[in-house]
């Protein structure tokens, strides 16, 4: 094993960045519909903090050969290379980056601390071995607000309101656990709990939400234009595997958002005196909450669902918004869901793994990534073309179908 530590960014100014690309190909988007596609990647971040590395006493967290070795198996190797060659080739100003280790912090699951023995990647929490038991509780609260909820607040505020289609790029290992091979690329559009019970998860996000939006968070048309394209191209593609969406996935999370998002407008159209009414404030709280953070998004929550006691001092501000979600209630009827349903205007997130294998080699005995050569960077091109070419077909001719 090497001596010389494998090198990571040891400070995160930007857990969560735009990084520019140069516009380049014959597939480049209308100008109007560029700022309505995003390209970005939750698991290439390189950057471990050193604030994390060791507990309060000053001893290290994990053994430094054990974290590289978790840190190279958790990364999504190639990740950034795919998502800057199609938002090169869709000509849009960048694609938008995780910075922050996996291996630290997962923000495409859940904020929480996964509990020892867990051994289902799909049900993990974004703190995870060796920092779920190596961090204190004080260190754990530092690493979600400094990092998971700074990443929340810029995803909502900059770069999910007017979105057509959000694409998140991740990279998997070449073969199953069962050692067969796994395609070229997957695309994943259903949630894990859907694909399983064909209903979303209970508990989790607001019962509210219709549980036929769980079935794909993607049209289908454009995921089926994407497999077409890149089967033409040579890119064996199969869809959900090996695995679903986790429910604290960026795309899962981003659906929910996008539908309260749109019942909130339609429901203040026709209601334009609750605009700002503190009642209806907070049940919108409520409803947008899909990161969970929000201690009054929480408690309404318990309140409504879980029947839980207030302090005295509390009880008539929740009893105001147990009215007004009454309200909203009953205002999402089979005609809002209907539109919502049929819009040309409602968002697609999709998922697409790539096979490591495609992008990076490993050294056989440290198991650290090689440099990229020349044939990996052309795949990576013609991956990024392909996806390309199939958005803009889809814009041009397929999107009017549904």
């Amino acid at each position: 094993m090497p001596t010389e530590p494998l090198r990571w960014k040891t400070r995160c100014d930007e857990p969560y960045e735009l990084v520019a690309v140069t516009p380049l190909g014959s597939d480049l988007l209308p100008e109007p519909l560029r700022p309505r596609v995003l390209i970005h990647t939750v698991h290439d971040g390189d950057a471990l903090p050193v604030e994390f590395l060791t507990r309060r006493d000053g001893s290290p967290i994990s053994d430094p050969v054990e974290l590289e070795r978790r840190y190279i198996r958790e990364r999504d190797w190639g990740a950034n290379l795919v998502a800057s060659k199609i938002a090169s080739a869709l000509g849009l100003g960048g694609y938008v980056r995780c910075n922050i280790a996996r291996v630290l912090l997962d923000f495409n699951r859940f904020p929480g601390s996964t509990p020892p023995l867990n051994h289902d990647p799909l049900e993990r929490l974004a703190i995870n071995e060796p920092f779920a038991s190596g961090l204190d509780h004080a260190q754990k609260l530092t690493l979600l607000e400094r990092y998971y909820d700074q990443s929340s607040e810029l995803i909502e505020s900059s770069w999910l309101d007017g979105n057509l289609i959000m694409l998140g790029v991740h990279t998997y290992d070449e073969r199953n656990q069962s050692q067969t091979i796994r395609p070229d690329i997957s695309l994943v559009t259903c949630s894990h709990s859907y694909l399983r019970e064909s209903r979303m998860p209970f508990g989790v996000f607001d019962p509210l939400y219709p549980d036929v939006l769980g079935e794909s968070t993607c049209s289908r048309i454009l995921r089926d234009r994407i497999s077409l394209n890149c089967e033409r191209t040579g890119f064996r593609v199969l869809h959900n595997h090996p695995y679903a969406l986790p429910e604290g996935s960026i795309e899962v999370r981003a659906q929910v958002w996008y539908f309260f998002d749109y019942l909130r407008r339609r429901y203040i159209e026709s209601h334009p005196e609750t605009r700002h009414c503190p009642a209806h404030a907070l049940v919108w709280l409520m409803l947008l909450n899909t990161n969970l953070r929000v201690h009054d998004a929480e408690t309404l929550h318990g309140y409504l669902h879980r029947f839980r006691k207030l302090p005295e001092d509390e009880i008539t501000r929740f009893q105001d918004a147990q009215a007004a979600y009454d309200r909203v209630v009953a205002f999402l009827d089979g005609e809002v869901l209907r539109d919502y349903r049929r819009s040309t205007e409602r968002p697609s997130a999709i998922a697409m793994e790539v096979r490591k294998d495609l992008l990076c080699d490993f050294d056989s005995k440290t198991g650290r990534p090689l440099p990229l050569t020349e044939e990996q960077a052309n795949r990576a091109t013609v991956i990024g073309h392909t996806i390309a070419s199939a958005i803009r077909i889809y814009f041009e001719t397929d999107r009017s179908f549904g």
